[in-house]
């Protein structure tokens, strides 16, 4: 019996083990899903009949390698700092690798060895990285074949919360790794316009956001999303005048998110020493340090620091977050941006009826005929509650269906890759329609 082995029961796994699992009836394969949290993973494989959830450390050697052996094909959902150990057991072991993850430099240092095993390790399967790629190369190789030449191409996607179920002033609640949207943007990011290099460091990201208008949905904040540039060369861009890909967010975060930046609260490089013994009052003030403005209380100091009113919009958010209580951390040693994770956790919780939307959205400036014409290419996907949530979703599915055509041995391609050739992004992409995931054309020309 062929076997499938995914790694991690988190948030994002939902729709892809669900997924597999279906298949597995039909082929006559067994899912094993192995995590941290035993009772986790055996709820997300239920009383199926070709799965079974399973303890592991990822860390203890032996038992992930154990797992591994045993499996044709290695799906991991973990964290994207472990991919590189489940890597190496692959190549060991001789196993093909499926991650929703950014491939990183040292995983496509092992491209050659991986091909030469006659293996193929595909990261950026998910839905941003993932989708994005194979919606946006079903255009780009659709426009090129009618002629077309590319003169900007510009993606841009959110992991929102629905409107019906925006009830505080953040207007965002949690649909995925809480640590990586408090870490979101750190470093620089770059990209390029009208043929001229643009680089936004991390402190001044979320000022130097723009608007997007969505049909149908109204205007949302768009900040730059990373190094837009590693995908020129991959997408067949190499000579395009603009290129970026952004992070939709509603109106009135990257204000807000640019405050808590300012403050210090998303340094995750140094723990507060008996931050137990701290409340969140007390760590505001000790980070105003010397700052007395006009004097005042902490949040009317805070306010004063930020250049904002004391009942402005931003100073709003922070106060509902909780920042100006006397409220104990509870946290020992914790780095500023771990004892935010906790805050928002508490805070931006998804609850029991709450569901998730994702907006994706991609334009497409070409010139075809000697006319100049826009493309935009938009989805827009509500979740169903707290568990089935879009952005599970739509990081799932695209795994799940990836694994089955491994399985089904209807992919050739070997090596590290993402998936930005037509024999992924096809039939991935036709299945995914299936499931409503659909993108919605509205094509003008401009001047």
């Amino acid at each position: 019996m062929k076997s499938i082995l995914i790694i991690g029961a988190g948030r994002s796994a939902t729709a892809c083990i669900k997924y597999v699992l279906s298949c597995a009836k039909e082929s006559g394969w067994f899912v094993t899903v192995a995590d941290s949290d035993p009772e986790l993973a055996a709820h997300k494989v239920g009383n199926h009949p070709n799965g079974r959830g399973t303890w592991l450390d990822v860390m203890k050697v032996n038992d992930r390698r154990e797992l591994i052996e045993r499996a044709d094909v290695v799906v991991s959902l973990l964290p994207a700092h472990l991919h590189l150990e489940v890597a190496h057991d692959c190549i060991r072991l001789k196993k093909h690798l499926i991650t929703a993850s950014y491939v990183s430099k040292e995983l496509y240092r092992l491209g050659d060895e991986a091909r030469n095993r006659e293996l193929l390790f595909m990261g950026e399967m998910g839905l941003d990285p993932g989708i994005d790629h194979m919606s946006a190369m079903a255009k780009i190789d659709e426009i090129k074949a009618k002629g077309g030449k590319l003169l900007a191409f510009r993606s841009y996607t959110g992991g929102l919360i629905a409107p019906e179920s925006d009830d505080n002033p953040w207007h965002y609640k949690f649909t995925w790794n809480p640590r990586n949207v408090v870490l979101a943007g750190q470093g620089t990011a770059q990209y390029l316009e009208k043929g001229k290099y643009k680089y936004i460091p991390y402190n001044r990201l979320f000022k130097q956001y723009w608007l997007l208008d969505v049909d149908g949905m109204g205007e949302y904040e768009v900040y730059a999303n990373r190094d837009s540039l590693l995908y020129r060369e991959v997408y067949g861009l190499d000579k395009i005048p603009t290129i970026l890909r952004g992070t939709i967010r509603n109106r009135g975060f990257c204000d807000a998110w640019n405050a808590l930046i300012k403050l210090g609260l998303t340094d995750g490089s140094f723990p507060i020493l008996e931050a137990q013994n701290m409340t969140y009052h007390s760590l505001m003030e000790a980070y105003l340090g010397h700052y007395k403005g006009r004097g005042g209380s902490v949040k009317e100091r805070t306010a004063d620091f930020l250049g904002e009113k004391v009942d402005s919009p931003v100073m709003k958010k922070l106060e509902w977050l909780g920042l100006f209580r006397k409220k104990k951390i509870k946290m020992s040693n914790a780095t500023p941006a771990l004892m935010l994770e906790h805050l928002l956790l508490e805070k931006w919780r998804l609850q029991p009826g709450d569901s998730d939307m994702i907006i994706m959205q991609h334009e497409f400036e070409y010139e075809l005929e000697g006319k100049k014409r826009l493309l935009k290419s938009t989805l827009i996907l509500r979740g169903k509650d707290q568990e089935e949530t879009a952005m599970s979703m739509l990081v799932g599915l695209p795994l799940g269906i990836f694994v089955k055509l491994v399985m089904d041995g209807r992919i050739k391609t070997k090596g590290v890759q993402i998936p930005v050739m037509e024999e992924v992004y096809r039939p991935v992409l036709e299945e995914l329609q299936s499931f409503g995931v659909s993108f919605v054309e509205k094509e003008v020309e401009i001047d």
